[in-house]
């Protein structure tokens, strides 16, 4: 698709509260089945209508959770604040956006979590700007096991032009010593297996948009494996905040991600 935001309605009072939202629900209808094809639309209040199983299991762990159903719900980064570790706050907000879902002529279900005025630009460094779609998807619907890493994953569309879409399925989270600057993917298929490697910084912020399905990812500052200049870009996980970063000791947080 030539670009990925501009559809659906949101429509605010006069004191900008939203009295109606069909943006991700519309996308689906007017973008996406324009090239996939669909079986079934739902909207927020009937994920399940779309397969989108009651409970889904998160990442490497017994714990289970309900996929919830607007965007600052799913991340509440996309419409709240943050601490520092030194007492400072910072936040974003946006239009809290609802969920939809649809079902795929395969058989697939997914949920869209959608930002319509989804920018090329970092504000102030965070990331939360730049995301225009985000999707959760479920390869065999309500059928088991419903769990992260094995049916269910995610991708995430950043960019409104020349978008970059991302999938990582987070293997191990691993710490890296001087020896390993500039050899990352190294470290990971060393430490961790010949088959994964170190994340770049897109993936890393589709990582930070889902990390509510990833519970063993800290709020910390992970680095990544994309160059700016002679640094290496650092994500501070809490916070969405894109960073140049040298100090290794300070940022020694590696995810090794599947090779895809």
């Amino acid at each position: 698709m030539p670009a990925l935001n501009g559809y659906g309605t949101l429509t605010e009072d006069e004191n900008g509260s939203v009295t109606a939202d069909t943006a991700a629900e519309t996308f689906v209808t007017d973008g996406l089945a324009k090239v996939l094809k669909i079986n079934n639309i739902c909207d927020s209040e009937h994920l399940a209508d779309c397969g989108i199983p009651e409970k889904i299991t998160l990442l490497n762990s017994n714990t289970t959770t309900s996929i919830p159903k607007t965007l600052a719900a799913f991340n509440p980064l996309f419409n709240g604040t943050a601490s520092y570790g030194d007492g400072s706050v910072t936040s974003y907000s946006q239009t809290d956006t609802n969920a939809a879902a649809f079902e795929t002529a395969n058989g697939e279900s997914i949920v869209i979590f959608y930002n319509p005025n989804c920018s090329s630009m970092r504000r102030a460094n965070k990331l939360q700007p730049t995301m225009c779609a985000n999707f959760i998807y479920d390869l065999n619907g309500s059928k088991g096991p419903n769990t992260v890493g094995k049916d269910i994953g995610f991708m995430t569309a950043f960019y409104p032009s020349d978008p970059i879409i991302v999938a990582p399925i987070p293997i191990k989270t691993i710490k890296v010593t001087d020896d390993y600057l500039g050899r990352f993917d190294t470290a990971c298929r060393e430490k961790v297996d010949s088959e994964s490697r170190a994340t770049n910084i897109d993936e890393l912020s589709s990582i930070f948009v889902n990390k509510a399905l990833l519970p063993t990812i800290a709020v910390d500052g992970y680095r990544s494996n994309t160059r700016n200049g002679q640094y290496y870009l650092v994500l501070h996980m809490h916070i969405g905040t894109i960073a140049d970063n040298h100090n290794l000791a300070s940022y020694a947080n590696l995810i090794c991600v599947k090779r895809n």
